[in-house]
């Protein structure tokens, strides 16, 4: 009778503990697939009971790691974390990695509600997850600028939307890989083109909230295209150097902070009297940069124009001349005129000073000169653009509908 009444007591106990679960773990806990484990615990229940066991000596046999398949069944659908709790954990560790919420959630689930080993967890799985998305456009992102007296660099971080363009995340690694570049060992050449296996293999040391450690440039992008659920690539980046006695001035558009934007130009002024005040050529110079990024020049001088690039603009504007049915004399002055104003588009020197369209880049520098008492010459340029080359998709679906089309 006694063995009876305490068999009946254990049945009744294990049953009360299962309907104050929550309902989606009781439903699941009653599928085919765990219905086995539940009955295994019920039938287990009665024999210990049928041999004198008392409820409280029961659950510490199960305690005691006896049925371990049960024992973990238990612990994988245990409701020991409060709903509270389990909210609080998944804000943590969104806040600590930036991950998708889903992906944050079942990290936790499937690491029983353990937070540094979730987040291990979201960093293996990140791998994956990334490697998944490397084939998608990655056309927005930011440009980065690191620099010195004699240096600048110049480097391009890709994603593939605008809004992640402004993670912090994001623009603090775009940050350090310019400088990065910038410490990496000097190039022999003055203007320096790289691309990503230039960086890719070197360490890094982070030192950000979500983002820490010392680790490779590869890995360090790869950890952050899985934080940001997009495709991160590294795609370029530019050194310029000067080793006369110079300036390295830079200009950056479209800041969403100090050292970065979506358009840079880069210029190097030298003046040839090495006791020349460098104040003057680090402000016209800043000037002159601005002045890259919105006119969009090609060459210096027209010296430095390729035979090839004049004969055939040369070729485009007899053709047109053509067409206006006019003597052949007035053609060649109407061609002569029209590559005048070719090389007034593309020519640095010749192009008028976005500052003062009264005047053109090569008076600018006759001015600084007289300023100085030293003639000043530039040494180089450069000019980037975010996306820049990038076949997006909305272009290169526009390009076959006009082929389809033709």
């Amino acid at each position: 009778m006694t063995k009876t009444l305490v068999s009946s007591v254990t049945v009744l106990r294990l049953r009360a503990a299962l309907r104050r679960r929550p309902k989606n773990i009781v439903r699941m806990a009653w599928s085919q697939s765990a219905r086995k484990p539940i009955i295994g615990l019920l039938f287990r229940a009665q024999q210990h009971a049928a041999r004198g066991y008392s409820y409280s000596v029961f659950q510490t046999h199960l305690m005691s790691g006896h049925v371990e398949q049960n024992v973990s069944f238990l612990r994988r659908f245990s409701s020991e974390v409060p709903a509270s709790e389990q909210m609080n954990l998944i804000k943590q560790l969104r806040e600590r990695t930036s991950a998708p919420i889903k992906d944050v959630k079942a990290s936790l689930v499937t690491c029983n509600w353990d937070i540094d080993t979730a987040q291990k967890d979201l960093r293996k799985r990140g791998v994956v997850l990334a490697a998944k998305k490397s084939s998608r456009t990655a056309a927005e992102g930011l440009l980065a600028i690191a620099q010195d007296d004699k240096r600048a660099v110049v480097v391009e971080l890709n994603c593939e939307t605008d809004f992640v363009a402004r993670n912090d995340v994001f623009q603090y690694l775009a940050s350090s890989l310019a400088k990065l570049a910038l410490s990496a060992k000097d190039p022999d050449a003055l203007v320096f083109p790289f691309g990503p296996e230039y960086l890719e293999n070197l360490s890094v040391n982070l030192d950000h909230p979500k983002l820490s450690g010392e680790t490779t440039v590869q890995s360090a992008v790869t950890e952050v295209a899985a934080m940001v659920g997009e495709n991160v690539k590294f795609r370029r980046g530019f050194m310029l150097s000067t080793t006369a006695h110079g300036v390295v001035s830079s200009y950056l558009h479209s800041c969403p902070q100090p050292g970065l934007g979506r358009l840079a130009g880069l210029i190097t002024l030298e003046a040839e009297d090495n006791n020349a005040p460098l104040d003057a050529l680090k402000r016209v110079g800043s000037s002159i940069a601005m002045h890259i990024v919105a006119a969009k020049p090609l060459f210096v001088s027209k010296e430095l124009v390729s035979a090839a690039a004049v004969e055939n603009e040369r070729d485009i504007l007899r053709t047109q001349a053509e067409s206006s049915g006019k003597s052949q004399m007035a053609m060649e002055k109407m061609v002569e005129g029209r590559l005048r104003k070719y090389f007034e588009e593309v020519v640095l020197l010749e192009q008028k000073y976005v500052v003062n369209d009264s005047t053109n880049i090569k008076s600018v520098l006759n001015d600084l000169s007289k300023e100085v008492g030293s003639k000043v010459t530039i040494g180089n340029f450069v000019r980037m653009e975010v996306g820049e080359g990038v076949e997006r998709p909305d272009e290169a679906l526009g390009s076959e509908a006009t082929a389809n089309a033709a």
